[in-house]
């Protein structure tokens, strides 16, 4: 399974949002994405997702990051972490418990789903 995400970043901080109390891992953080769709290429979903998620349109950037990972007994997921400068709107938080603009040195303070960690702790090193 294919998984698209955003480092979007505005003046030097990067959005996390935490996933929903209740949800599948829940209150973990992550960047915003979701799955590709069949026939969709990731950049595309990427768009996709951050409409659905945050009500803004963006542009995928360069692809920054891939790993994969699998949660449980769950299916190996593909995560791909694209970087996201260009956007038009404001971020509005349709789908999370919350979300917060932090800078890249603090993201380490963050309870992240395990699948973000190698890239968590190359973001946030100098």
């Amino acid at each position: 399974m294919l998984v698209v995400a955003a480092v979007i970043e505005r003046n030097g901080r990067i959005l996390i949002c935490q996933r929903k109390r209740g949800s599948k891992h829940a209150l973990k953080w992550e960047f915003p994405g979701g799955k590709v769709e069949p026939g969709e290429q990731s950049p595309e979903a990427l768009v996709r997702e951050l409409r659905e998620e945050l009500d803004i349109e963006s542009v995928a950037g360069p692809l920054m990051h891939v790993e994969t990972v699998r949660y449980g007994n769950g299916p190996e997921l593909r995560l791909e972490f694209f970087h996201v400068t260009e956007f038009l709107g404001e971020p509005q938080n349709l789908e999370f418990e919350q979300i917060v603009w932090e800078d890249r040195s603090a993201l380490t303070d963050y309870d992240f789903l395990d699948g973000d960690w190698n890239f968590i702790k190359k973001l946030a090193s100098p």
